[in-house]
């Protein structure tokens, strides 16, 4: 048979494309770093957003998405560019997208049934896991220690004479929101400190490392009294609010969020006058509803919310797994064995 031609559509270092040619030799693997953005930190998907293609070289790029069997990343990232080359290119059977969550940039090209029937989208579920499951425990953690307070007396030169009581992880009650690969490592990591976690998933399936498992429809029981809540939800029909206003009420007050998922999973509004109020304590957000987070934003000022810029997931090793395991993908793909992390083209999950 030919091989299967594989198109990079976003900046990829060329000793991790050597890597994918010479794991997989059924593969021609076509990258032009030329027509490619810079990147500017290891496993920039986007790449600089400065960077312009000549009318020429778009036509180039064009030319090779639209030649392809398969797309290594959506191409510039925009779900109109992948709505583009799906009318035009009869042949594309498969997209890897570069996101945990790309089954959302998948729903926004707002493609045809036939589309989505014939070409598979796979995400990279799984590559950020330890990442983020780091960086929602730190969030805990910082909340449960009294982060702001200490940055503040610091910033004041100032030693309490009268010391206080912090938090301990081991006593809390966490809610894990969203039972992927990442929520399943936030559990792990909770677990393993003694807290006691409690999973919210949109079905019951078998999970480790949680005390119980509620179902979406049950987020505001599973969240009463707990001391602490953890977004790991993608941007999927369904789960857009699903932290609600009544959610975060339930909690304890003083109540810990992180949120690593999708900003648009929880009610922001309610959010910012919750921590205003004192009923959310700290919160520590990898993401916004809305990215960048504008200027005006209340987040920025309250004191007990740490911003992170939508950072946490990223690593040196990011492109390196995303490799792996678009090559076992491949063999899978061409084996007709069964894929990891198949976008269901119904929910965008």
């Amino acid at each position: 048979m030919d091989k299967l031609r594989v198109v990079v559509a976003k900046p990829l270092a060329a000793e991790i494309a050597e890597r994918i040619r010479s794991a997989e030799p059924r593969i021609e693997l076509v990258l032009e770093p030329d027509l490619l953005p810079p990147m500017r930190w290891p496993s920039d998907h986007d790449g600089d957003p400065a960077f312009q293609r000549t009318p020429e070289q778009q036509q180039r790029f064009d030319e090779l998405v639209d030649s392809a069997d398969v797309l290594y990343g959506i191409p510039d990232t925009k779900p109109s560019a992948l709505q583009r080359t799906a009318q035009v290119n009869p042949n594309l059977k498969w997209v890897q997208t570069m996101a945990a969550g790309g089954g959302a940039q998948v729903k926004a090209a707002g493609l045809t049934a036939e589309q989505l029937q014939r070409i598979t989208f796979t995400t990279s579920a799984g590559v950020h896991a330890d990442t983020l499951a780091e960086f929602a425990l730190f969030g805990v953690l910082a909340g449960a220690k009294d982060l702001p307070k200490l940055l503040d007396h610091k910033a004041r030169h100032h030693w309490s004479e009268s010391r206080w009581v912090m938090k301990q992880v081991a006593d809390m009650k966490v809610v894990v929101v969203g039972m992927g690969a990442i929520g399943q490592r936030c559990a792990k990591r909770f677990a393993d400190l003694g807290a006691t976690v409690i999973g919210v998933n949109r079905s019951i399936k078998p999970v480790t490392d949680v005390a119980k498992l509620y179902t979406s429809d049950q987020i505001v029981e599973a969240s009463r009294g707990a001391d602490a809540l953890v977004n790991a939800l993608p941007g999927a029909v369904g789960t857009e609010g699903l932290i609600s206003r009544e959610v975060l009420e339930a909690l304890n007050p003083g109540a810990i969020i992180t949120s690593v998922g999708r900003g648009i999973c929880v009610d922001e509004q309610a959010l910012i006058e919750l921590a205003g109020s004192g009923q959310v304590g700290f919160a520590a957000l990898d993401v916004t509803a809305v990215e960048p987070l504008p200027e005006d934003s209340p987040l920025w000022d309250l004191p007990n919310v740490l911003i992170s810029p939508h950072t946490a997931a990223n690593s040196d090793m990011e492109d390196d797994r995303i490799a792996e395991l678009f090559i076992a993908n491949a063999k899978a793909f061409l084996d007709g064995g069964k894929m990891r992390n198949v976008v269901n083209t119904e929910l965008f999950y």
